[in-house]
């Protein structure tokens, strides 16, 4: 299994609910497909570098997970047949990346343990 690392930017226009509901969509495809999911991140609205589709700002989310090459092509047709998805991509960690990743994540848990 590989590691990948897709970051999608969804529509600005959602509701709090309607943002979750499609993250756990996509995450529910990549669990049936027998993915392991490392870790997932909110990014927030952010603005955008250009317009897309007539829209300035896109809420983003990161997930970091394991699976096989096949399911890749499973997620990114779900993605293109979702119309909240403004853009997606998806990326192959090498080792040094998926080190990288670890990384951040143990910092990230460390100051989510340190506000609790």
């Amino acid at each position: 299994m590989n590691q990948y690392e897709t970051v999608f930017i969804l529509t600005p226009v959602l509701s709090d609910d309607q943002t979750k509901e499609t993250v756990e969509k996509f995450k529910k495809v990549l669990t049936e497909k027998g993915a392991e999911i490392l870790s997932e991140e909110a990014w927030g609205l952010k603005k955008l570098a250009y317009q897309i589709e007539k829209k300035t700002s896109g809420f983003y989310f990161l997930l970091e997970f394991k699976a096989e090459p096949e399911v890749i092509k499973t997620l990114e047709t779900a993605f293109r047949r979702d119309e909240k998805v403004i853009r997606f991509q998806t990326v192959k960690l090498d080792k040094f990346a998926a080190e990288y990743a670890e990384k951040r994540r143990n910092k990230l848990g460390k100051k989510a343990e340190e506000e609790a």
